[in-house]
């Protein structure tokens, strides 16, 4: 029996530590000077939950005055450490609107973005925050253009923007596979458009020669000698900027096709 209630003791002891420090006591006190102090405190040490819980309470009590940007900055970073980065990407953003000239608004003004970034998901899921993430990091290269953090916004971007490039990708090679041939040419074009320095533009340029003559040879016959030239004029162009790329070989033999069936065609 002794040895029972020992345990119990002992298992539960933990749970009374929040009150053995008076951290409950301190959330129902009107000190609020005390209550600051507190907060800074239990930030400096990580306990980022307690802290939090503070400096909400104490955000509209000190509104206005000069200890208002510091106290919403910790908070913000509270959100963050926390790990909810939507939380902290909207406190990021209202610091910067609300301290527009305060000392950490470049800093929250970066933060805000990241935080986006830090929820971009995978490629293959929706890119909205990918999107948004790009966004905000190029609002902070123009209204910071010689920060110490452009090097770091210009990785993020190069991150980011490799996120929609895999993505519209495929797209595009998805639109060939169900055979919509249109939509293949058309999200190719966007693809080159888009990402010029990708090294997928050879395969987008052998794409659309595939798809202008599949394209053609399901078409009108009032169509199909337009979208055979269409698909030769592709290879052609293939050619000359890729003379070396690895999907020569099949667009040659896709060209050579269309020769074929325009043959037949001017019979």
């Amino acid at each position: 029996m002794k040895k029972i209630s020992l345990y119990i003791i002992i298992l539960f002891r933990p749970s009374c530590l929040p009150s053995c420090d008076g951290y409950n006591k301190l959330l129902k006190s009107s000190n609020y000077e005390l209550k600051l102090e507190r907060a800074n405190q239990y930030y400096q040490k990580g306990n980022y939950v307690k802290a939090t819980a503070l400096y909400e309470e104490l955000i509209p009590v000190y509104k206005g005055t000069d200890k208002a940007e510091e106290i919403y900055f910790y908070f913000s970073y509270c959100n963050y450490y926390q790990g909810d980065y939507s939380l902290s990407q909207y406190h990021f953003k209202n610091y910067f609107r609300s301290f527009p000239s305060g000392k950490h608004a470049e800093e929250c003004l970066f933060m805000n973005a990241y935080c986006y970034f830090l929820n971009s998901p995978i490629y293959k899921l929706d890119q909205t925050d990918t999107k948004n993430a790009m966004a905000e990091l190029q609002n902070f290269i123009d209204l910071y253009p010689e920060s110490s953090r452009i090097d770091s916004c210009n990785k993020i971007n190069d991150l980011l923007r490799g996120k929609l490039e895999q993505k519209e990708h495929d797209i595009t090679n998805q639109y060939f596979n169900i055979g919509d041939y249109k939509a293949t040419i058309a999200s190719a074009q966007n693809f080159i458009k888009d990402f010029p320095e990708s090294n997928y533009i050879d395969e987008m340029m052998y794409i659309t020669v595939d798809a202008y003559y599949f394209l053609a040879i399901n078409s009108l016959e009032t169509k199909k000698l337009e979208r055979l030239n269409l698909a030769m004029e592709s290879y052609l162009k293939l050619v000359d900027l890729y003379p070396k790329s690895s999907y020569l070989q099949k667009a040659e033999s896709v060209y050579e096709s269309c020769i074929k069936v325009k043959s037949n065609i001017n019979q």
